[in-house]
């Protein structure tokens, strides 16, 4: 499977890679990647959009039920209730709108063709860290303290996981990230094996915490 790559922006030529070490170097990006951020993005917007609706709704009726609380482990409902759902002392579906709106709009941008400055892709992968470490503490809080899974929250993890392991993929690739070479080739073949992996630990772990009911 190939790696959302690196391109120079230029039509017609061969694609480089910028080095980062210059002042003023620029880094683009494969079309691939640019549709990557946009979809991640997009599906991120959706989830917090989705629960930000439901959460006035939730305000205004308290006995409001959400589409997606099925049963009573797949609770969205429950999760709104939740003190961990407004850890910043407001819904954490809005923080949600903000980031994931402007992960869309660097998508969108590159896929304009623009290129950025090293600091800026730095910038971009320290917030995706904040995002699936946030997104890390929440699953954690959903699985072991709320008890419960909000399907579109799951959502969210999704995204934020992918485009947190290409962006770092593609900072190690162009030098903005120094590495090992062995470190640059792996994410130069084997970029996607990250975020399946990191998915897999989490589908593995909502599986066997709730194992009886899914078997039963």
């Amino acid at each position: 499977m190939a790696t959302v790559g690196v391109r120079d922006g230029v039509p017609g030529q061969r694609h480089r890679r910028e080095k980062a070490e210059e002042p003023d170097a620029r880094i683009g990006a494969s079309r691939a990647f640019g549709w990557m951020l946009v979809v991640t993005g997009a599906a991120g917007v959706l989830a917090g959009w989705v629960i930000t609706l439901d959460k006035f709704l939730l305000l205004e009726d308290p006995n409001f039920t959400p589409g997606c609380s099925l049963n009573p482990v797949v609770s969205c409902g429950s999760v709104m209730k939740s003190e961990q759902a407004a850890v910043f002392g407001f819904p954490n579906p809005m923080l949600g709108l903000v980031t994931y709106g402007m992960v869309v709009a660097i998508g969108a941008g590159l896929l304009a063709g623009a290129r950025y400055r090293p600091w800026f892709w730095l910038g971009l992968n320290a917030g995706t860290l904040f995002g699936v470490g946030f997104c890390t503490w929440l699953m954690y809080q959903s699985l072991y303290e709320i008890n419960a899974l909000c399907l579109w929250c799951c959502l969210a993890w999704t995204a934020t996981a992918v485009m947190f392991w290409y962006v770092t993929s593609l900072n190690v690739r162009t030098g903005v990230l120094p590495a090992p070479a062995g470190v640059r080739g792996f994410c130069e073949e084997f970029t996607f094996a990250l975020p399946v992996l990191h998915l897999g630990v989490i589908g593995m772990l909502i599986l066997t915490r709730w194992w009886d009911f899914w078997t039963s």
